[in-house]
């Protein structure tokens, strides 16, 4: 009842002299817009991601929302549950990578795209420094080479093995697409399954100093495992050839064409709910960690912090030393519900 009245109070205040304005429950309305508001975040099933997801609900908790315990599922087909309000929003999206995913479920018409959650994300290809430098090898076309191709075989069949991706991730589809593209099929075999999984081997089998030959993406912790320009480098691609067509795409990092654009993490948010709450969709398109950050709390999980509990308290931390940015994140936030506010 109290919040009842605090919401047509608000709607009112226009009209209300100030001096008449009880100030506790508008203090209180104005600090917590959220309340009384449940919100249902959808995350993919991948424990190196659930950090940003942490941050982006704390900050959610702040403004008065009751935020619910995440669903998990792949991309696919967390875009189609955003779609149709089955969850609210997701801190997951890849804007160049995911971009199909999201057209067909309606892209612009059902959902809403918000801010930089994780700007200058990286994706590619990846050889041991030592393999590279012996064989002079550059570029991910050099495997049609047999001979070179030969060096990266685990199973025997005289193929590469690519560590590659989950199946359903987007990924798939470009290395799919690349392989086929750059007529790589008769000598690279693409390597799915579980992505972490797969890389737990080819760790190993570059500690044990054999060639590896994987795919991978940056902000996570393998970036801090197996180091860029010391232990792995690279492989440059001949041209961009990305599946959709959409090739004028920014594909170049240090001088190299990764094939891979250079992309952005966004927050994605369904249309309803952001149109409904504007503290929410104001502070997703507001809120950003670096992806030095990320990389650095995956880390932290390779380590062994990486029970749900450790990876909320690496979250808190990360909060409470950027405090003053996310305070004013939040003040921005509720600024916006003030807004919608005073134009009703």
């Amino acid at each position: 009842m109290f919040f009842d009245f605090t919401r047509k109070f608000r709607q009112c205040a226009s009209v209300v002299t100030l001096s008449l304005v009880p100030l506790y429950g508008m203090a209180a309305s104005a600090d917590k817009p959220g309340e009384g508001v449940k919100v249902n975040p959808i995350f993919p099933p991948i424990a190196e991601e659930r950090f940003r997801g942490e941050v982006a609900m704390a900050g959610l908790r702040e403004l008065g929302y009751d935020v619910q315990e995440p669903k998990e599922t792949e991309y696919a087909a967390m875009m189609v549950a955003l779609s149709y309000g089955d969850a609210d929003f997701t801190v997951h999206f890849w804007d160049k990578l995911h971009d199909n995913f999201y057209q067909k479920v309606g892209g612009d018409e059902n959902l809403v795209k918000a801010g930089d959650v994780i700007p200058g994300v990286l994706q590619g290809y990846l050889i041991d420094k030592k393999t590279a430098d012996a064989y002079n090898i550059k570029y991910l076309t050099d495997l049609k080479k047999p001979e070179i191709a030969k060096l990266f075989d685990i199973d025997g069949d005289g193929k590469a093995d690519l560590t590659g991706c989950n199946p359903g991730w987007g990924c798939e589809l470009v290395i799919d697409h690349h392989l086929e593209a750059y007529d790589l099929e008769k000598t690279v075999t693409h390597n799915r399954g579980s992505y972490f999984a797969l890389m737990a081997d080819t760790i190993t089998r570059y500690k044990q100093g054999q060639p590896v030959l994987y795919f991978t993406w940056v902000p996570q912790w393998i970036a801090g495992v197996l180091v860029e320009g010391k232990d792995v480098v690279w492989l440059e691609v001949p041209y961009t050839d990305l599946p959709d067509g959409k090739n004028d795409v920014n594909t170049t990092y240090q001088g190299k064409n990764l094939g891979f654009a250079i992309d952005k993490v966004e927050a994605i948010v369904n249309k309803d709910f952001a149109e409904k709450n504007p503290a929410a969709l104001k502070f997703l398109s507001l809120v950003q960690i670096s992806a030095a950050d990320e990389s650095q709390q995956n880390l932290k999980m390779q380590n062994g912090e990486n029970k749900p509990a450790d990876v909320r308290r690496h979250a808190d931390e990360w909060v409470a030393a950027h405090r003053q940015q996310f305070d004013a994140w939040l003040q921005e936030s509720r600024a916006a519900a003030g807004n919608q506010v005073s134009k009703k």
